[in-house]
């Protein structure tokens, strides 16, 4: 029923041409998957910059894939496109860029 609403809601935004709205709501939502994920495969990593470059270096459909997981429940699937993102090359550029250096300075 919530995953079904958050749908429901998403695509009304997108038919009212508030692009940047749904996108800014799937992206949260996409956190609720990543954030676990990160936080129990990457130990140590800074959550919120982390985060925010996996969610950045995926594409509009990964969003759209992870924004259902956060809304429901996290599968294998969706685990194994968090890590294939976050070892991205751009995604680990990102990370030492902004989710570590500035812990390291």
């Amino acid at each position: 029923m919530k995953y079904a609403a958050l749908l429901a809601g998403l695509m009304v935004l997108a038919s009212c041409g508030d692009d940047g709205l749904a996108d800014q709501l799937a992206r949260d939502q996409a956190r609720k998957a990543v954030n676990p994920v990160l936080s129990e495969r990457f130990p140590g990593v800074p959550l919120e910059p982390a985060s925010n470059c996996v969610i950045n270096n995926a594409s509009a459909s990964e969003i759209f894939q992870l924004a259902k997981a956060g809304a429901t429940t996290v599968s294998q699937t969706d685990v194994e496109l968090i890590v294939q993102i976050a070892t991205r090359r751009e995604t680990i550029e990102c990370l030492l860029k902004d989710g570590i250096a500035p812990f390291l300075i």
